[in-house]
This record gives C-alpha cells, sequence and structure tokens, in this order.
C-alpha cells in the first residue's frame, strides 16, 4: 500500500506536457509530426525492413514523440523567462545589438539553426533570453534527456526545449522520429537551437563537435525546396563560471554529480555571488543549402558535407569568441607560475594586447586590454573567487594562481587560447628552422613547413586546424607579424638569419598555449610506453597517468599542475588509438597493420613528444629574454 500512494515521474511528466498552458496554435503537436510524410515513410520502410507491424512501430514512435514534441506556451515560457533571470543573476549579459539587428533580418523569412558554444548550463538560459527580448521567432532549443528534471522538464518543454537522448544507438525508432521532427520543425519555417560541442567543454576550449542534429536538418534542407536554413554560429563565454571548480574536479577523477532536482536547487544558490558578464556573440552565418550543394559538388558525401559545416561552424564560433580581461590574465600568471607584482602582470599582457590588436579580434566588452583599472579589476576579481591569492604584507601587493586552482585558471586561459595556436606552432617552426643546418634556403623553409604539419598532425584533436593550404597561408601571415622582412623572403632565409628573428620577438607564446597540452601528452606516452606490447586497458591506463602525472608535477617534471586531467589524457589516448599504438589497427593506414612493433611505435610517440617539450622548453628560456629586456627598457 505504501507504493500506491507513490508518483509515476514519467507519468506526472507527460500530464504536465500535454496541459494547454497558453501554447500556441502554430506549435505541431505529437499527431501533427507523426502523420508528416517524411516520417511516415521512414517508419513504413523500417516496418517492411524488420517484418514488424507499421502500427507497433507507429506506436513506438508516439512515445519518443510525447517525450521529446516540445511548444511554446505563453504563462509557461513568463515563468521560465523569470526563473532564468533568478538564475543568471550572477552575470550580467552583453550582447552585441548590430549582429542581433541583422540577425533579426535573417529571421524574417528564414529558419535560423544556431549553434552554440557550450561552457555552462546557463547557456540554456542565455540565448533563449537574448532572443526572446528582441523579438525573434519562437526557438526550439535542444537539450539533454539529463535534464528533464520531474516538474521543471515539463515545464521548459512548455518554453521549446525538446529533451533527447544521446545514447540511441539500440533505439532506431527513436533516431527515425527525431529525424522527422526536426524535417517537420524546419517544414514550418522555426528556428532551432542546440550545443555544437554536444555537452560542456571541460577544459575552456571549443570541444569537437557532434554531427547528429546538423545531419538531420541537412537531409530536410536537401528533401524539400523552400527557403534555405541559415547556420548561425554562436559564441557564449563569461568572464568567470561558479560551476568551473566543479568541473575540474571531474577532470582530476572525481565522479560528475547526477543532474536532478537536489542538483538543481544547489547550482540556483551558486550563482548568489556575482561573476561579471557574459557576452553573447554571432559569428558569419552559412546558408545550409548552398554549402551543401557547394561540396557535393566537390566530391563530398552527406556525412563528410555535413563534418565539414560542423568545423566551419566551430571554427567561426572561435573567431566571433572574444578576448577577456580574465582570460589574459589567467595566461600571463600561468605562463610565470609565480607571483607577480601589478607591473610585471602589465609587462605580461602588454605584447598580448598588442597582438591580439594586430590581429583585429574582438575583446569582450570593448575593453582595453593595457587599462590598468582592468587588469586591477580583473586581479581583484579573480582573487574573490579564489582563482588567484595575493600577498600584500611586503613592498608591494604579488599575484599568484592560489593552490590547487591551476585547472581552474586554465579554463579561463583556454577559452582565448584559439587565437594564440598558429603564432605558439611558427614559433616551433622558426626554432626548428634556426637550428637546421645552412644547406640552402630551401632546407631551411621545408624543416619549417615539416615541423609546422607535425605539431599539426599531434595536436589535431584539440585544435580546430584549417586545410593544409590555408594553414600554411595562416603560419605565413604569422610570421609577416613577427618579422615582415623574413616573411617577404621566406624561401632564401637562413638559419642565422631565422636566429636573429627568434630572438628579436617581443612576444613568445608557445610555451604558454602548448606546453599543458604537450606535457599531458607525455604522461600518457610515457606510461603507454612502460606497458611496452600489452594492450591497453583504458581506466587503468588513465587511472595511472593521473598518479604518475601528480608525482611528475611535484618533481616539477612538467611545467604545470594543469596538465593533469582527464580530459587532456583521453585526448592523447583517442591520438594514439588513431595511431594504432593501443594495439588495434590504425584509422590512418586504413586498417592495415602499421609498420614496426608496438613496443618500437609507443617509444617513438613517447621520443616525439619528449623533443617538442625540449623545444618549449627552450622557448621559454626566450621568452624570459624577451621579458629581460622589457624590465630593462
Amino acid at each position: 500500500m505504501a507504493d500506491a500512494g507513490r508518483w509515476d515521474v514519467g507519468r506526472v511528466g507527460r500530464s504536465l506536457r500535454g496541459l494547454a498552458l497558453g501554447a500556441t496554435e502554430d506549435d505541431p503537436g505529437v499527431a501533427d509530426v507523426l502523420a508528416s510524410r517524411s516520417l511516415q515513410t521512414a517508419l513504413q520502410r523500417y516496418a517492411d525492413e524488420h517484418h514488424v507491424p507499421i502500427t507497433d512501430v507507429e506506436a513506438e514512435a508516439k512515445r519518443h514523440l510525447q517525450d521529446m514534441v516540445a511548444s511554446h506556451a505563453d504563462r509557461a515560457t513568463a515563468s521560465w523567462a523569470r526563473f532564468g533571470a533568478w538564475l543568471m543573476r550572477a552575470h550580467d549579459v552583453l550582447v552585441d545589438e548590430e549582429q542581433m539587428v541583422r540577425l533579426r533580418e535573417l529571421d524574417r523569412g528564414h529558419s535560423l539553426a544556431l549553434v552554440f558554444s557550450h561552457r555552462s548550463y546557463l547557456d540554456g538560459w542565455v540565448l533563449p533570453h537574448v532572443l526572446a527580448t528582441r523579438r525573434f521567432s519562437p526557438t526550439f532549443t535542444f537539450g539533454g534527456a539529463n535534464l528533464d528534471l520531474p516538474v521543471v522538464g515539463p515545464l521548459a518543454s512548455h518554453t521549446g526545449v525538446i529533451f533527447i537522448k544521446r545514447a540511441t544507438k539500440e533505439l532506431p525508432v527513436y533516431r527515425l522520429s527525431l529525424r522527422g521532427y526536426v524535417a517537420h520543425l524546419i517544414a514550418r519555417r522555426a528556428n532551432l537551437a542546440w550545443s555544437i560541442e554536444g555537452g560542456r567543454t571541460r577544459t575552456g576550449k571549443l570541444r569537437p563537435p557532434v554531427h547528429g542534429i546538423l545531419r538531420y536538418l541537412a537531409d530536410a534542407v536537401e528533401a524539400e525546396p523552400g527557403p534555405d536554413v541559415y547556420v548561425v554560429p554562436i559564441a557564449i563565454v563569461y568572464d568567470q563560471l561558479h560551476e568551473v571548480a566543479g568541473m575540474t574536479a571531474e577532470a582530476r577523477g572525481s565522479r560528475k554529480t547526477p543532474e536532478d532536482l537536489t542538483w538543481l536547487v544547489k547550482f540556483a544558490r551558486s550563482q548568489r555571488n556575482r561573476l561579471g558578464r557574459a557576452y553573447v556573440s554571432v559569428g558569419e552565418v552559412i546558408p545550409l543549402r548552398d554549402r551543401m550543394s557547394q561540396l557535393r559538388a566537390e566530391g563530398c558525401d552527406t556525412m563528410a558535407a555535413v563534418e565539414r559545416v560542423a568545423i566551419d561552424a566551430s571554427h567561426r564560433i572561435n573567431r566571433a569568441t572574444p578576448v577577456t580581461p580574465t582570460g589574459v590574465v589567467c595566461l600571463a600568471l600561468l605562463g610565470a607560475d609565480r607571483a607577480l607584482t601589478f607591473d610585471r602582470v602589465l609587462d605580461t599582457v602588454e605584447p598580448l594586447a598588442s597582438y591580439i590588436a594586430s590581429r583585429n579580434w574582438p575583446v569582450a566588452g570593448a575593453a582595453t586590454l593595457t587599462d590598468r583599472s582592468t587588469i586591477r579589476r580583473s586581479l581583484q576579481e579573480l582573487v574573490a573567487s579564489g582563482v588567484l591569492s595575493a600577498y600584500e604584507a611586503g613592498t608591494e601587493p604579488v599575484w599568484r594562481i592560489a593552490g590547487d586552482q591551476h585547472l581552474v585558471a586554465a579554463f579561463y586561459r583556454n577559452t582565448v587560447i584559439h587565437i594564440l595556436v598558429e603564432r605558439a606552432i611558427a614559433e616551433v617552426a622558426l626554432l626548428a628552422a634556426a637550428d637546421g643546418e645552412e644547406s640552402g634556403a630551401g632546407d631551411v623553409q621545408r624543416t619549417a613547413w615539416e615541423r609546422s604539419k607535425a605539431i599539426r598532425d599531434l595536436l589535431k584533436f584539440e585544435f580546430f586546424f584549417p586545410g593544409r593550404d590555408e594553414f600554411e597561408s595562416e603560419l605565413r601571415a604569422e610570421l609577416a607579424l613577427m618579422d615582415e622582412r623574413a616573411a617577404e623572403r621566406v624561401g632564401s632565409i637562413t638559419p642565422d638569419e631565422v636566429r636573429e628573428v627568434l630572438t628579436g620577438l617581443d612576444l613568445i607564446v608557445a610555451h604558454l598555449v602548448l606546453r599543458p597540452f604537450v606535457d599531458a601528452y607525455l604522461v600518457l606516452a610515457d606510461r603507454l610506453d612502460a606497458l611496452g606490447d600489452a594492450p591497453v586497458v583504458e581506466e587503468d591506463l588513465l587511472d595511472e597517468a593521473l598518479r604518475v602525472g601528480q608525482q611528475w608535477v611535484l618533481q616539477r617534471r612538467i611545467g604545470s599542475a594543469e596538465s593533469v586531467s582527464l580530459e587532456l589524457f583521453r585526448t592523447a589516448l583517442r591520438l594514439a588509438r588513431h595511431r594504432g599504438l593501443d594495439g588495434a589497427r590504425s584509422v590512418e593506414d586504413g586498417g592495415a597493420a602499421p609498420d614496426g612493433s608496438l613496443r618500437a611505435r609507443r617509444a617513438a610517440f613517447r621520443a616525439e613528444l619528449e623533443a617538442l617539450a625540449s623545444d618549449l622548453a627552450r622557448l621559454a628560456e626566450y621568452a624570459d629574454q624577451v621579458r629581460g629586456r622589457r624590465a630593462a627598457h
């Protein structure tokens, strides 16, 4: 009898979803979606291929649609907006209004597919709030089914939130239902929004894109004539976030807290303290139909074309992401890894600010990165949140990364790291060219280019790199920023002249940008090498990497505690698998057994990383010389 009084949460949720709550007539219901021609055709084909009665397939599709179909109800939306405004109270939201005006023009005649970066759970409130307050057409936002909490989830579904499952490999009818729903929404010229990364970043930089919803969207656009769909890259970045500490704890091996009502209450309470601003920026839009046609003309099949569009969107999100003073200050202090006076912080930030200006990169809030009050305020805010510590009992205050906060500071640093990656690689390439024997100018150029390609290949799962030709063009542009005369005669430059360029730089960033990743990869490669020819057991290898990484930090064999991160170790292992170093056949060689013994190839992998780490240590010495020159002046 005790069980008879307990709620069936799923039944309550579906009942709440069925409430009117002022839903608009324009929103399609389950019956509308189920009756759509494209979904009916797909379900019938599935029934025929699997010899299942169509009535059974339709019944299953109906159950799935009841869980995912959303609406826009006036009263629910108003209540949700009030809840969101309260939840976002730690931040002021700053938007480029000119960008919004241009986007509104597209909204009048097209569907917008808004793909956003995902650094916080707050993103799900920030973007809908920005769109609703500027009178955009109602937007349907995809969210993970893990956030479909009792009471809250059904309310959210009446504000346009579509909760979807991530693990659907064993649910083919679910995938068909979702595909049909996306097609039906596009046919009705609805706007869609989702995180292109799939889930929140744990490191601060953009994660690789997922393709599921974009694939369904591309299929819908190509299947039916009509107005084009515009893919709109949206960058959302914050001065600071309360949840970063939890994410960095997970990076050190802590168990992730499951999302439930208790979690939501704690998350809401954590937003009590102010943490600055949230910045929403719009990247260059992509006409999906035109882009897919162009890629097909280049010989891409559907999956390859969708992947290219996803990478394009991710590139444009990065390009739209503004540099925050918080990110620049964390970059300076992580690179120093010691306490700095205020003037030394400014000395470190100044060449970075000059470089950012030369690249015409947006700065959050149009702030001036060399303004003393801007940098001082960032230092104070980072001290208040516990990321930095300040010592004021000496002759002047000094700041440093607080104990056990390196991963938190790295999260903020990584929000700006994408603008420095090509520069960092160009510096390592210059070092390789300077080391080369003067056996001909072509050899110098070839040495630099081969070194650049090797680093690009090593870090291809960490960063978004352009194609070969564009990558070479960007490296030439970086060289022009370093030394315009050297760039003009890159085909005839000598090693001695390369050394002059390198020693004359006023900014060296390779050790700041690449070393955290290279050190993490080196730890993983060391543990992989220690296995000899033994197969990889993923969890055991990652656990050992965490323990050995911490040992290496204490021994100062690696530069910073931020390299001891499960996120980085997992990416390093992904690269190792891609190269066939886990004992399986390599993707690179099309499945053929790689040349050489597994033990030898693992040792070579470690040696490659050791060589790169050594180069970065040398560049750090060059950077110290640069700081010495600046201090002398």
